[in-house]
């Protein structure tokens, strides 16, 4: 790519908002030029506005700390700055489907971390390695909106992103059942221990929506383009429990399943390992060499050994063993705030605009 595309980011001064401008410090292809946030750091500088809010592990990149922060009330003026955008704002569902439209219809593209919008019909939800087919959902969304080039695609739940990528290799021995227990790291919930000290040494049994979502997101995920929709999977049935638990970073998941053609355990090692989906193909600059690994160590994934495997943007199974209910049962994890938020969408944006569908205006 000959020049950079200028990008801004919506929900700046949060915990993925945070992870976005990191990771655009050194990226090949895309520039963080400009920063919005809620009305009241509106004027101020991002240092001001976020110095004091900065949770994640790597230090603020100088590059953004005079940037003058955008209200979400003069989100025309900031789209005028950009060639598209990540969204991660911390707002109601309602108000944040209208903003990202309006977004959209300013010909700007939106690639969203919020779950506002994943049910939209002609949105995709996209893990680049397992549905980016899906992609093509934008041309009849543009029809809908009236633009020529502005779009609303996202990325699915963090949660979804430790279990469905080991599960997408398996689906050839026709997977009939899935029962998956997920323990979830604060800064799902944009907390460090600093300012949720109620967490040290402690578990909660709900996360509100969460299993829910994990129950039927990969359903969409797993679908099939229909033109104008996705036509949901019939297949496999999902139930979920979601627990947060004190960890900081990394989301894992105890997973049961069943099948229509029992596979051995061979067979299921040597399917993680040759799995490959369109952000290898492509040699996306976020994708991960090696997607899944399987660690053969009894006690491994362990989110502080294995949430950055991958740069954070690989998915680690391991205590694979046979299941005395289901066929087998295994651990899986990934980095929650990389690969299940932030990157996720950085590498979504890489494939659309691999794909032409992100171009500068």
């Amino acid at each position: 790519m000959d020049k950079k595309l200028r990008v801004g980011v919506i929900g700046a001064t949060g915990y993925v908002g945070q992870r976005f401008i990191s990771l655009m410090e050194n990226h090949p292809w895309f520039e963080c030029v400009a920063v919005c946030a809620s009305p009241r750091s509106a004027g101020k500088r991002y240092e001001e506005a976020a110095g004091s809010k900065w949770k994640i592990d790597r230090d603020m990149p100088e590059y953004v700390k005079d940037y003058i922060v955008y209200g979400t009330d003069e989100i025309e003026k900031f789209c005028e700055q950009v060639d598209f955008v990540f969204c991660a704002v911390d707002m109601k569902k309602d108000e944040i489907k209208a903003l990202e439209e309006k977004v959209a219809k300013t010909e700007t593209p939106v690639v969203s971390n919020n779950s506002a919008n994943r049910w939209t019909d002609d949105v995709p939800m996209i893990i680049p390695e397992i549905n980016s087919d899906h992609a093509q959902l934008i041309d009849s969304q543009k029809k809908r909106l009236g633009t020529t080039r502005g779009f609303i695609a996202v990325k699915p739940n963090c949660s979804i992103q430790s279990y469905v990528p080991a599960l997408t290799p398996l689906r050839d021995f026709g997977i009939k059942q899935i029962s998956v227990c997920t323990y979830q790291a604060i800064s799902g919930a944009g907390k460090t221990f600093a300012d949720w000290p109620e967490m040290v040494g402690n578990m909660i049994p709900y996360i509100g929506g969460e299993e829910e979502k994990s129950e039927k997101e990969p359903l969409k995920v797993w679908g099939t383009f229909a033109g104008d929709h996705i036509e949901l999977a019939k297949n496999p049935v999902i139930s979920a429990q979601c627990y947060r638990v004190a960890v900081q970073e990394g989301h894992t998941a105890a997973v049961s399943v069943s099948f229509e053609k029992k596979p051995t355990i061979d067979e299921m090692k040597k399917a993680w390992a040759e799995f490959q989906g369109e952000a290898q193909k492509l040699n996306l600059p976020s994708a991960p060499k090696q997607f899944l690994q399987f660690i053969d160590e009894d006690n491994r994934p362990q989110p502080k050994l294995d949430a950055y495997y991958e740069n954070g943007m690989g998915v680690s199974i391991g205590r694979i063993r046979e299941d005395n209910i289901f066929d087998y049962k295994f651990t899986c994890l990934s980095h929650n705030t990389l690969r299940g938020a932030a990157g996720g969408a950085m590498l979504t944006a890489e494939l659309l605009t691999a794909k032409g569908y992100i171009q500068a205006k």
